[in-house]
């Protein structure tokens, strides 16, 4: 085995290990009741300012956003760890302005960190390439 597969494995097992923790979040934003992490996200959107059901629209990213940085290309990587750096610049203002739990004013702005350097990793050569459809190698094209 190449001495250059470790580091890509690493990378792809934390990854693998961010997209876990942001799918939980995502579970835990949906759960009706008490969770984990103390109150239910219902009653704990409500004490930050925000009506109860934000927490679904903040679930559904984290959940899409996992979703993208486990996908093999770059672009969906960059495209998820982009909405999170948004969704975390929120939740930390939001922590810090609440006087949250010390884990949830220290979680989110480690997180917020790492996504950064998740987007930088995987920043696009060109903007376009966005927006570009990928072609398909000439063995799946219609003849």
């Amino acid at each position: 085995m190449s001495t250059r597969m470790w580091p890509r494995r690493l990378l792809t097992a934390f990854y693998w290990f961010v997209a876990f923790t942001f799918f939980m979040g995502f579970v835990t934003k949906y759960w009706p009741g008490p969770t984990f992490f103390g109150p239910a996200y219902s009653v704990k959107f409500v004490e930050w300012g925000y009506p109860s059901w934000f927490r679904f629209v903040v679930g559904a990213i984290e959940g899409v956003c996992a979703v993208l940085l486990v996908l093999p290309r770059r672009r969906f990587k960059f495209i998820g760890a982009t909405a999170l750096i948004l969704v975390l610049t929120a939740a930390t203002t939001t922590h810090i302005i609440a006087g949250s739990e010390l884990y949830e004013r220290v979680a989110a702005p480690t997180n917020l960190v790492i996504m950064i350097v998740f987007a930088l990793i995987n920043w696009p050569d060109d903007w376009r390439d966005l927006l570009r459809r990928e072609r398909l190698p000439r063995v799946y094209q219609r003849a």
